[in-house]
C-alpha cells in the first residue's frame, strides 16, 4: 500500500440549470491487488460527505465506488452502461441510477496517473444531472 495524494474535481449541472464544483485535495492510500487498482480516501465538508471514506476499484475501462460512513453507496461506470442503486444518507434511502457516457483511465502501478468519468444521475426519478469527476494522482 502506497500514499498517494489524489486531487478531485467534479462537476455537476442539473437539469434546472444549476451546477456546483467540487475541488478536493487530500492524502489517500493505492494498491493494486489481483490486477484491479485501488485508491482509498476520506471525503470531506466540501464535498458533503463528512465522515465517509471512499474506495475506487479500478480495471481497465471499467470503475467501481464504494462509499462507507455516514453516506453510503455503490456506484459502477462503464462507458454505454445504465447501473441503479441505493444511496444511504441519514435522512433516507434514495434510488439512483448512473448512465455512464465516457470512462478514461491512465494509471500506473507506482500509483500515479488520471481517471476521468463523464455519467448522467437520475435520483428518484425526480432530479436529474449531468456530471464529471477527474481525479489525478501523484
Amino acid at each position: 500500500m502506497k500514499n498517494i495524494t489524489v486531487k478531485i474535481l467534479g462537476t455537476q449541472k442539473r437539469d434546472d440549470g444549476e451546477s456546483d464544483r467540487i475541488e478536493l485535495i487530500t492524502e489517500g492510500k493505492f494498491y493494486k491487488k489481483n490486477n484491479f487498482y485501488y485508491i482509498v480516501y476520506d471525503e470531506s465538508e466540501i464535498s458533503g460527505m463528512e465522515d465517509s471514506t471512499t474506495t475506487l476499484r479500478i480495471k481497465n475501462d471499467e470503475v467501481w465506488m464504494k462509499r462507507f460512513g455516514q453516506n453510503k453507496s455503490k456506484l459502477t461506470f462503464k462507458k454505454g452502461d445504465k447501473y441503479s442503486t441505493q444511496y444511504t444518507t441519514a435522512y433516507g434511502n434514495l434510488d439512483m441510477e448512473v448512465a455512464t457516457q465516457k470512462v478514461n483511465v491512465n494509471i500506473n502501478d507506482e500509483g500515479k496517473g488520471e481517471l476521468s468519468l463523464k455519467y448522467k444521475l437520475i435520483i428518484s426519478n425526480t432530479m436529474e444531472s449531468f456530471n464529471t469527476l477527474d481525479i489525478s494522482l501523484s
